[in-house]
């Protein structure tokens, strides 16, 4: 690859740099080749001795509000009962979904101010709720999680632009 770069240098056109000029540049363009080439080889010797390459996968943003509104619609037929033992999910994909929501609303371009009504409710309820995400705390909580998300629903019907 090396021996490429450098054949592919000394048959361009000269610079008109001065005597050196095109060398210097196919050393630099050697070079370069070589750091992409020995890169390639240590990623490939790493896959080889199953190591995962260090990816820095940029962090996804919030979700657009209509996305995350979609998904909050996605539980309206869903309900547990509680004491029953099926609630873990239900409630704990609700207060999931209602956080997102909330997260892409702080985000969005129209501003919090916008979604006054709704980001009011869902602090209420995240007050109540704490950090505790057990199923017997948010079983205690059932009345006030899907009531939180009904009337968030309700709000987002009489606003279809901001998820249509």
């Amino acid at each position: 690859m090396v021996v490429a770069a450098a054949l592919v240098s000394c048959t361009q056109a000269s610079s008109g740099g001065g005597p050196g000029a095109d060398a210097a540049r196919s050393v630099e363009n050697a070079d370069s080749v070589e750091n992409a080439d020995r890169a390639e080889r240590e990623a490939g010797e790493a896959a080889e001795a199953g190591e995962a390459e260090p990816a820095a996968a940029p962090s996804p943003g919030p979700a657009l509000v209509r996305d995350a509104f979609a998904t909050l619609q996605a539980t309206l037929d869903e309900t547990c009962t509680p004491g029953a033992g099926d609630c873990a999910y239900f409630l704990g994909r609700v207060t999931r979904e209602l956080t997102e929501l909330d997260e892409s609303m702080r985000a969005d371009t129209k501003g919090p101010g916008h979604f006054k009504k709704p980001l009011a409710d869902m602090k209420a309820l995240f007050d109540k709720l704490g950090d505790d995400r057990s199923e017997p705390h948010l079983e205690k909580h059932f009345s006030e999680i899907v009531g939180t998300r009904d009337r968030i629903n309700t709000w987002m019907q009489d606003h279809p632009d901001d998820y249509r």
